[in-house]
């Protein structure tokens, strides 16, 4: 019911960015994005890590499936972001109402120290992965907010020509941006780089510094970019 009800909440909200039209990139327009946050206590890792693999594993089986991918922060054991793409809004909500999901939920309650908080999205650029990622893959995930005073800022387009420019580096094997459903303002880019060296000369190429100046302005708070490894 809440999932359904974010979702009608959001179509009210695209004419953010002065009525600049939103698409994904690619034709998979009713996908459903689901990002999430949760920590354990460092004593319960080792349980977390394993209910984090069956959940994944039973979700495989879920009509409608596309990606669940499992993120550590570097340097923060414990700290867990659950990043989910499904077909449509319908598998999505199908999916939530599985039995697994409960289960799931429930093997977290006594290692938890934080809530599961999970955010609704939709895809404003997305593509195929340009290959696997690997032992070495170092993944991002940046929270973008736009001020109220940035909204004749066209913040989507924006976006998109960052993700068009960075999947052609050299190192990249996944750029997508999302906007929040019922935040039209908050949008969160998801990166996948071959190495944390191709991560650090992407951060130095002049479509990224073009990027960060046309965002300090309109920026509602400083990015948050943090940096994963693939729970595997």
């Amino acid at each position: 019911m809440y999932r359904l009800l974010y979702l009608l909440l959001g179509i009210g909200m695209l004419a953010f960015s002065s009525g600049a039209s939103i698409h994904a990139q690619t034709p998979a327009v009713d996908a459903v994005y689901a990002v999430s946050y949760v920590d354990v206590a460092p004593s319960g890792r080792s349980r977390m890590i394993a209910a984090l693999k069956q959940y994944r594993d039973a979700s495989r089986k879920d009509a409608g499936y596309v990606r669940v991918d499992l993120l550590e922060q570097i340097g923060r054991p414990g700290h867990v972001t659950v990043i989910e793409a499904w077909r449509d809004q319908q598998a999505f909500d199908a999916h939530g109402a599985a039995a697994h999901v409960k289960q799931f939920r429930d093997a977290m309650q006594p290692v938890r120290v934080s809530g599961y908080d999970e955010r609704p999205y939709r895809p404003i650029s997305v593509a195929s992965p340009r290959a696997a990622a690997n032992g070495q893959a170092v993944h991002v995930v940046a929270h973008v907010d736009i001020a109220a005073g940035g909204a004749k800022i066209d913040a989507p387009g924006m976006l998109r020509r960052l993700a068009e420019a960075s999947r052609a580096e050299q190192g990249c094997l996944r750029f997508e941006v999302l906007q929040h459903v019922m935040r039209a303002n908050h949008f969160t880019v998801v990166e996948v780089w071959q190495t944390q060296d191709a991560l650090d000369a992407h951060a130095a190429t002049a479509h990224a510094r073009q990027y960060r100046d046309e965002l300090q302005p309109v920026s509602g708070s400083p990015v948050d970019e943090r940096v994963y490894k693939a729970i595997e």
